[in-house]
C-alpha cells in the first residue's frame, strides 16, 4: 500500500485557495481548546521552572495560526514568570510539518513576529531570547533527540493517518467511512488508526523529559458507531460532490472506487485506550468540544441567509485548501474549481437545513515514564 505521508501537505503561498487565508476553522478550534493549553503550560512552568524551554508545534503547517501558538505559550509563561519573579526563559521553538509545507512563509513573517511579541511583552520587560527551527518530517516517526522537549502541541494534524489502510479495495463508492462500507473496510481504517496513534505516542514520549506535556486537539466522534455521520460530513458532502461529477461524465466511476481519504475520527474510548495500552503517559484532561460549521454559537433560526451562503462557502474554501493536493494527485487538477463549486452548493444547502459541527477531541497529558 502507497504511503501518503508526502501528499498532505496543506495548499502553500497566500494565495485564494492557501491554508494560510483559509485556516479560519483551524483557528476557532484553538481558541477553544486555549484553555487545557493555557493551563498545562503554566502547570509545566511552575513545576520546573527551566531557564530554556523547549517548545514542539507538530503539524504546524503555515499561516498565521502557526505562531498564534506560539506566541500565546510564550506570553502565558513570560506572565507567569513575571508574577513569580524568576529569572528570564531562552526559547527553542521547533515548527514541524512534511517535507512539501511552506516554511518559507512562516519564516518570512518571523521579524514581525519578533516584533510584535516584544511590543506586548514590553510592560513586563519584554521576553527572553527565541531561537526557531523548522523540522520537516512525519511525526509518525523520531524527530527530535531523547528527552530534549519540554512541551508539545499539535491541532488539529492527528486525524490524518500515515497511510490508507490495507485491505480497503472493497469501500465502492466511497472515499471514507460511510453507511455502505464493509465490516472490513471499518476495521481496516480503526486498526491503522491504532498502529499510528501508538507510534506517535511512543515517539513522543522518548522526545519529552519526565513531567513534559502534551495538548493535542483533533477531529473525533462522540459515540462507538464508526459509522456515525456527525463526525464526517464534510467528506461525505465531498463523496458526493465527486460522484456528481462521475454523472456529468468528467471523473470515472473507477477513481472513486479506487481513492480513499487517509483520516479517522476516534472516540474518546479509543483515544483513551491507546494512551493506557503505551503506558507512558498519564491523562490530565480528556474531553469532546464542538463547533459550528458557521462559527456562530447562534441557533440557525438566527443566523441570516447571506450569513449561511458566506460561512458554506468559505467552510468549502477551507476544505479545498487541506484537501487539495491529495485530490489532484488522485483525480488531476482540472476537476479541483468544478468539484469545490458543487461542494461549496451541497454545503450551503445543508447549513441553511440543519445545524452542521464538527467534533473534536482535546486531551492533555503528562508523561510519567
Amino acid at each position: 500500500m502507497e504511503e501518503v505521508i508526502e501528499m498532505l501537505p496543506m495548499n502553500g503561498g497566500v494565495g485564494d485557495t492557501s491554508y494560510a487565508n483559509n485556516s479560519f476553522f483551524q483557528q476557532k478550534i484553538m481558541s477553544m481548546s486555549w484553555p487545557m493549553t493555557k493551563e498545562a503550560i503554566t502547570k509545566l512552568y511552575c513545576t520546573k521552572f527551566p531557564r530554556k524551554l523547549a517548545i514542539a508545534d507538530l503539524g504546524c503547517s503555515s499561516g498565521p495560526n502557526t505562531l498564534t501558538i506560539v506566541s500565546n505559550l510564550i506570553k502565558q509563561v513570560e506572565t507567569t514568570r513575571h508574577q513569580l519573579h524568576k529569572g528570564s526563559v531562552e526559547y527553542q521553538i521547533f515548527l514541524n510539518d512534511l517535507h512539501a509545507n511552506d516554511f518559507n512563509s512562516i519564516f518570512t513573517s518571523l521579524p514581525n513576529f519578533h516584533q510584535n511579541l516584544d511590543s506586548q511583552m514590553a510592560n513586563i520587560g519584554g521576553v527572553g531570547p527565541c531561537f526557531f527551527v523548522g523540522v520537516p518530517g512525519s511525526f509518525y516517526g523520531r524527530l527530535f533527540p531523547s528527552e530534549s522537549l519540554h512541551f508539545v502541541h499539535s491541532s488539529y494534524s492527528l486525524h490524518w493517518l500515515s497511510q490508507v489502510p490495507e485491505g480497503v479495495e472493497s469501500n465502492k463508492g466511497n472515499i471514507f467511512i460511510f453507511d455502505t462500507s464493509p465490516k472490513e473496510v471499518q476495521e481496516a481504517y480503526h486498526n491503522q488508526f491504532q498502529k499510528d496513534f501508538s507510534t506517535f505516542l511512543k515517539c513522543r514520549a522518548e522526545e519529552l523529559v519526565i513531567g513534559g506535556r502534551m495538548v493535542i486537539t483533533s477531529s473525533a466522534r462522540t459515540c462507538k458507531d464508526r459509522l456515525d455521520k456527525e463526525c464526517c460530513y464534510a467528506w461525505l458532502f465531498l463523496n458526493l460532490a465527486l460522484h456528481d461529477l462521475v454523472a456529468q461524465g468528467m471523473v470515472e466511476k473507477e477513481k472513486i472506487d479506487s481513492f480513499n481519504i487517509p483520516i479517522y475520527m476516534p472516540s474518546l474510548s479509543e483515544v483513551e485506550d491507546e494512551v493506557l495500552r503505551e503506558g507512558s503517559f498519564i491523562i490530565e484532561h480528556l474531553q469532546i468540544s464542538r463547533i459550528d460549521w458557521n462559527l456562530s454559537d447562534t441557533n440557525l433560526n438566527n443566523i441570516p441567509s447571506k450569513d449561511i451562503l458566506n460561512g458554506g462557502y468559505n467552510f468549502a474554501k477551507c476544505i479545498r485548501s487541506v484537501a487539495e493536493p491529495l485530490l489532484v494527485r488522485h483525480f488531476g487538477q482540472h476537476i479541483i474549481d468544478k468539484l469545490f463549486n458543487k461542494y461549496a452548493e451541497i454545503v450551503v444547502d445543508h447549513m441553511s437545513k440543519y445545524k452542521i459541527e464538527n467534533i473534536n477531541f482535546n486531551i492533555s497529558l503528562i508523561k510519567i515514564k
